[in-house]
């Protein structure tokens, strides 16, 4: 036999195997005017015995328990000669299966789909997005057995994802844990490929808007760059996706392998405020490629799809991430300096009108961030590891910065890149371990002060050290320090120890009227033009159905956010700390 037949003969044999031993789903979306796929799923040789499919109960970049299972109806299971096979449910995202001969194992169910705002599952009539936590089931005993997802779609419509392509709609990946971070965007799309360092790129837009998507793809261009020069040009893909969602009632982004998913309102992409906010999206989500999909905290490392994933250092994975952003925009030339220290000051601002940072450390807030609730309770006891996670970066970065001439938060992103990649992690102790590796002291003492207590930052210390400081405005306005619905006088939530707070007001509380003048709404302001601050009014609302009163002392605070200007004296050692710290020459003229 010749040489050739005999490689024929032994392909054949190693495709015939791994398609034995690989998990085949189907797809159909023929029908998507209803928000209905059918789904099938083949499991190949499996023994007798109780066999256990689930559904993830969270998805990955959202740490919350969502109620994937709800979509699922019409399940059903067959052997391999067609034969119904026993099965009932027995938790809230989990079938069990009796598979009662050796063989293939075929279940089959219908996903209803419309929680595009969850970017978890979305058919209609003109795409499907498909992450594979609501929508495709895995055995609980195979998770890391090999796939393919084949789609039956409409006449017309294109598929995409980060997977390995096999075909127009068919893809391939690893295992399930690579499918579920690798979504499917099927449909009619706007598509604009383009290369960058020899690593392709696709941007897919789904909806219509007010967008331009060659300005767009011109200005990923430039944000990848940048990304890829951060990390020295080691990269964890070939092959990146951008996914634009241009729609209504959905805004938010996903991070996954090698793609993201941006959901934005239709309308908002043209004025330069939108616009920016797309690009520093876009970046966040791009950061995460490397920060979270190639090296993670240990809680997160593997996934574990059936509970919550706990970690103190969500902080770091994701606030880390916000701090990096604008930062990248900046250095690609996507942002001026002005509108980068324009939005540091209004983080500034936010966070020194949240009581809550006295109470809550980022390492709590990142453990808890499963059950945080938000609102008036969020404002008061704790804090965001997305907001406050950026400026305990920020105050790491100058820890660095402090410690090492030449070196900033850049170094130990680098290095947790290549030290403690996936399938490895990090947890507290790694991580200071590579920060006394890379600026040669113990960081424990501050790591104490800024991560596991209450963050509490010198401000003025902080932005002197580049150069900078804090600049408020001159014009007052009255601070009662609470917030009601627009244009009602019901209250949503109340400042701690503001003039609300202090005056014993609480979130329910209707506001009536100010001194006996009706409450206006947003235009409450105006009742008050004659008064002084430390004057005392007379406040109407109901509570529990009753009116009553009482008396709160005006206040008054600079009326906008601060802004951040140069020193005056900025030596020329700040100058060079401020071109370190932002990547970009001191920007303002000489002083």
């Amino acid at each position: 036999m010749k040489l050739r037949e005999l490689l024929a003969i032994f392909w054949l044999f190693v495709s015939t195997s791994v398609a034995a031993a690989t998990t085949q789903y189907h797809i159909d979306l023929s029908e998507p005017g209803h928000h209905i796929a059918q789904v099938e799923m083949v499991l190949p040789q499996i023994e007798p015995g109780p066999l256990q499919l689930a559904l993830p109960n969270w998805r990955t970049g959202r740490y919350q328990i969502l109620p994937m299972a709800d979509g699922i109806r019409a399940f059903e299971a067959v052997d391999s000669q067609g034969r119904p096979l026993a099965w009932q449910k027995v938790r809230r995202a989990t079938w069990q299966v009796q598979v009662t001969e050796p063989g293939e194992v075929r279940l089959r169910y219908q996903v209803h789909a419309t929680e595009l705002g969850d970017r978890s599952r979305h058919i209609d009539d003109s795409h499907a997005y498909l992450d594979a936590s609501g929508v495709l089931m895995y055995d609980l005993d195979g998770i890391d057995r090999p796939l393919e997802v084949a789609l039956t779609v409409p006449k017309g419509w294109r598929s995409v994802s980060g997977m390995r392509r096999l075909g127009p709609h068919r893809f391939a990946a690893k295992d399930y844990h690579v499918l579920v971070d690798s979504p499917i965007e099927t449909g009619i799309h706007q598509d604009f490929q383009f290369q960058v360092r020899g690593r392709d790129y696709e941007l897919v837009i789904w909806g219509e808007g007010n967008y331009d998507a060659e300005q767009m793809v011109a200005d990923l261009k430039a944000l990848v760059e940048v990304g890829g020069a951060y990390y020295d040009h080691q990269y964890p893909y070939d092959y990146y996706l951008f996914i634009v969602h241009a729609t209504d009632g959905a805004r938010g982004a996903t991070e996954h392998l090698n793609s993201t998913v941006i959901q934005r309102p239709r309308w908002r992409f043209a004025e330069r405020a939108d616009y920016l906010s797309f690009l520093a999206t876009a970046a966040h989500e791009l950061i995460h490629t490397w920060n979270v999909k190639a090296y993670r905290p240990a809680g997160l490392v593997p996934y574990r799809y059936q509970q919550d994933n706990y970690t103190p250092l969500l902080w770091f994975a994701e606030g880390g991430t916000s701090y990096l952003q604008n930062r990248w925009l900046l250095q690609a030339g996507l942002m001026t300096p002005e509108e980068f220290l324009a939005d540091l000051a209004k983080r500034l601002n936010s966070h020194l009108n949240r009581p809550g940072r006295d109470w809550q450390s980022v390492a709590q807030a990142s453990f808890d961030g499963w059950i945080a609730r938000g609102g008036d309770y969020g404002l008061n006891h704790s804090v965001s590891f997305y907001s406050e996670g950026y400026l305990a970066s920020w105050a790491l970065d100058h820890f660095i910065m402090g410690s090492r001439d030449g070196v900033g938060i850049q170094a130990l992103h680098q290095s947790l890149y290549q030290q403690d990649p996936l399938p490895g992690s990090y947890d507290s102790a790694r991580l200071q371990q590579r920060l006394t590796e890379l600026v040669g002291r113990d960081p424990s003492v501050w790591w104490s002060q800024h991560i596991d207590g209450p963050l509490q930052l010198d401000l003025a210390a902080l932005l002197a050290q580049t150069g900078l400081q804090l600049q408020w405005p001159e014009e007052q306005e009255w601070d009662l320090g609470l917030t009601t619905e627009k244009d009602s006088g019901k209250i949503v939530q109340v400042r701690r120890d503001g003039p609300a707070w202090q005056a014993g007001l609480t979130v329910g509380d209707e506001l009536v009227a100010v001194d006996g003048r009706r409450w206006l709404g947003s235009d409450w302001p105006s009742l008050l033009a004659q008064a002084e601050a430390g004057q005392q009014v007379m406040l109407s609302l109901f509570r529990r159905q009753r009116l009553m009163e009482l008396p709160l002392t005006l206040q008054q605070r600079p009326k906008g956010t601060p802004k951040i200007v140069p020193l005056e004296s900025a030596t020329e050692a700040q100058r060079q700390r401020f071109a370190l710290w932002s990547g970009v020459a001191w920007p303002f003229e000489q002083l």
